[in-house]
């Protein structure tokens, strides 16, 4: 094994100076957003903000840019399955065609007396 493959890769101070930086604005820019009503499209621009983020944490301070394809292969397969759990999730969700009734707790009182 060469010394190279010992110490991994080396990535200079600089880019991570840069990725910090970039991680500041966009969380100014999440800041600023969460202030302007976008109607339905908060949450989204919010999550494309957060997914965006995550990317840059992910690919440069979890040094994944610079890893093996085997590496690549289980977060890819991570998020897979992330994105499985999220489409059941909405597959219950988003077919349940009753709302529950909501009501003031005080409702409660003539029943309570019961279980006591």
């Amino acid at each position: 094994m060469s010394d190279q493959e010992q110490r991994g890769h080396i990535v200079p101070v600089g880019i991570y100076v840069r990725i910090f930086l970039g991680l500041i604005v966009l969380t100014g820019i999440t800041t600023a957003a969460a202030y302007v009503d976008l109607g339905a499209m908060n949450t989204v621009v919010a999550l494309a903000i957060a997914v965006v983020k995550m990317l840059l944490v992910v690919l440069f301070f979890m040094h994944v840019k610079y890893s093996t394809n085997l590496t690549r292969l289980v977060i890819i397969a991570g998020f897979f399955w992330l994105a499985i759990l999220v489409a059941l999730t909405l597959s219950d969700e988003l077919t349940r065609h009753w709302t529950p009734e909501s009501g003031a707790w005080s409702a409660l009182l003539p029943i309570l007396p019961r279980f006591f």
